[in-house]
């Protein structure tokens, strides 16, 4: 489709979704007050799926069948895609719904995968925040070969999907035709989340800051599940109504939503939440969300928005903030806190979650950058374990001889100071600065050091090292 029809058929969308909503949504409809359906795999109807207006939830009985009764605002039906089913996509990015129209029947139709998901990857980009063409050709040329020699890594046989966690775009639209063309060609089932730079402006509220999104992906929040896992995706970014202006807040129906949709979430499954905004500090209303998940004993959430990466535990929910796919902007290598541009991969096993940061355009073993400098009467060590978080252990070794720990402390990375520091820097998008981090470790030592050496062991268990002469 070319640029100009697409923008003119968005704008078309937009504005009848303007006035839709703000005319009671398809009051001019004829359709019944209630209408049904039934979830099939092949000719027999699955029993106990979970399908959803966004407002309310409901199972379909032994026969497949369902009914409900959409809700005035409601824009699509959608389905919690069951363990073990292939997820319904349309060249890689995932249609799980169906648009609320004048029929009185929607049916979906499964696929079963004929094997055991309990055991799966998925990865999580956030970020990809293209904003012309240039940009759209760095993502093609970097991040989509990455994903693609990852996949030739796994056996063919893994099961894996992804998961964007928002600003897919940077405030054009146009380009999300762009973004489903690197979604198509990674070849994986794509879920996406809404970031603020993927709303529509000026068109009224928080309620029609969605439409174009909408038009293009369906609900801005739904679940869905493979294996032992169940896999939440929700918007919260709220949109004030004023040019850009938005923020971090669940909106109550999404909270009602999800605690329907809870209901029939065993306590012992793996809980994925994926949103964009960072909820530990940048959601609003984050207590109500975080009560609604009391009980849950395997909770992750998977967040972005921030252009660095930070791993946080709290109310015993790991929450990973993820360093962005366009690093800072596009404009070069690292994020602001010195996290290579790339993606998090994750691996399910049961109710266990394993993950690592893959860098674009580096192997999987490279998790540490470190710098040494010299000061007036001593050497300065300094290391960036970019995925750090308190399970970590950071030891070094100065020519050969182990050292012990290192210290952690908040600090900047030496290359995003040289990269991006000053009102100059970096050239084309001079925003970007140096941010700290919370992933810094620092060691002195009198001169005469030949080698560094630095060792980080995660939680897991997984060693990586990286060394440098002096």
């Amino acid at each position: 489709m070319k640029r100009r029809s697409f923008i003119q058929r968005m704008s078309l969308l937009s504005g009848a979704a303007f006035i839709s909503l703000n005319s009671s949504a398809f009051n001019g409809l004829k359709r019944d007050t209630v209408i049904k359906g039934t979830v099939l795999s092949g000719k027999k109807g699955v029993e106990g799926v979970v399908v959803s207006d966004g407002y309310s939830v409901v199972k379909t009985d032994f026969k497949g069948s369902y009914s409900i009764e959409p809700h005035e605002k409601a824009t699509s039906i959608f389905l919690s895609t069951p363990a073990g089913y292939e997820f319904r996509t349309n060249d890689s990015v995932v249609k799980h719904y169906e648009k609320l129209g004048v029929r009185n029947n929607y049916d979906f139709h499964l696929q079963p995968l004929g094997r055991d998901d309990s055991k799966h990857k998925f990865i999580i980009w956030a970020d990809p925040q293209v904003k012309n063409k240039k940009d759209v050709q760095q993502m093609m040329e970097t991040s989509v070969p990455d994903v693609q020699r990852l996949l030739r890594s796994m056996d063919r046989k893994t099961l894996i999907h992804g998961i964007c966690v928002g600003d897919i775009v940077w405030d054009n639209h146009a380009l999300f035709e762009d973004y489903n063309l690197a979604v198509s060609k990674m070849g994986i089932p794509f879920f996406q989340a809404l970031g603020n730079h993927d709303m529509d402006y000026r068109k009224g509220g928080d309620e029609t800051s969605d439409v174009t999104f909408k038009e293009i992906y369906g609900p801005t929040y739904y679940s869905f599940n493979r294996g032992k896992a169940h896999y939440i995706v929700l918007d919260d970014v709220r949109y004030l109504g004023v040019e850009r202006e938005y923020d971090g807040y669940i909106t109550e129906a999404q909270l009602d939503w999800m605690a329907k949709d809870l209901q029939y979430v065993d306590k012992e499954q793996l809980l994925i939440i994926n949103l964009h905004i960072p909820v530990h500090n940048s959601v609003k209303n984050n207590e109500a969300f975080y009560e609604l998940l009391k009980g849950y004993k395997h909770v992750h959430i998977m967040s972005g928005h921030t252009h660095f990466n930070k791993n946080v535990v709290k109310n015993g929910i790991y929450e990973h903030n993820h360093g962005t796919v366009c690093g800072a902007w596009w404009t070069g290598p690292i994020c602001e806190d010195g996290t290579p541009r790339g993606y998090g991969v994750y691996d399910v096993d049961g109710t266990d979650l394993k993950w690592y940061y893959k860098s674009t355009g580096l192997e999987r073993e490279k998790q540490i950058s470190i710098s040494v400098d010299q000061l007036t009467n001593q050497i300065r060590l300094i290391a960036n374990v970019w995925n750090w978080d308190p399970e970590w252990k950071v030891e070094y070794f100065l020519d050969d001889r182990p050292m012990g720990l290192l210290e952690n402390q908040i600090g900047y990375d030496p290359l995003a100071v040289t990269l991006y520091k000053g009102d100059q820097l970096p050239v084309g998008r001079t925003f970007p600065e140096p941010r700290k981090t919370d992933h810094i470790f620092v060691a002195h030592f009198a001169p005469g050091v030949k080698k560094v050496k630095v060792v980080a062991t995660d939680r897991f268990g997984d060693r990586f090292s990286e060394e440098t002469k002096v």
